[in-house]
């Protein structure tokens, strides 16, 4: 129990460290995007509602946001760019880092421990386990690129 504790804890400071990061980078982002030759597009009235949700709803969003794979960067540079209030912001990376860092450390902790223990009793088994891993990992990526990729002979009109 205490290398849970310890590994979550780690984790945590790591996972607010990295989104509040991310979050001041998209601040700092978003300021320098107000200043510069893209300020008249970006001050639009649809912009603005757009801005004014974010700030409003985002919070649920970027905690939730902590339970997917590949979306925490983007919400927390987002939520940055677009001015949500800190303390909101706050709220919502304590509560989602919280998550994450306890999913990391309790289901990942013990994927690392069977594969371990695959490796030390059984070596083969352990290599066939990560081997299937892995397989497993490049056929979502090769499923989710040629999903993404359009379609030959079709127009951007008709990809639309």
């Amino acid at each position: 129990m205490d290398k849970i504790l310890v590994t979550a804890g780690a984790l945590y400071a790591i996972v607010l460290l990295r989104a509040g990061g991310t979050f001041a980078v998209g601040w700092l982002a978003g300021a320098g995007a107000r200043r510069s030759r893209f300020a008249d597009r970006i001050s639009s009235a649809k912009f603005r509602r757009a801005e004014r949700a974010i700030q409003r709803w985002g919070a649920p969003v970027v905690a939730a946001s902590f339970l997917t794979v590949g979306f925490q960067t983007a919400a927390n540079f987002l939520a940055g760019s677009m001015r949500m209030p800190l303390p909101r912001y706050l709220v919502a990376l304590f509560v989602g880092g919280a998550a994450w860092a306890l999913i990391y450390a309790t289901a990942g902790l013990g994927v690392l421990e069977v594969l371990g223990r695959l490796f030390a009793e059984r070596t083969a088994l352990g290599v066939g386990a990560v081997a299937l891993l892995v397989a497993a990992a490049c056929g979502v990526l090769v499923y989710r690129r040629r999903r993404a990729a359009p379609s030959p002979g079709g127009t951007a009109a008709e990809e639309s």
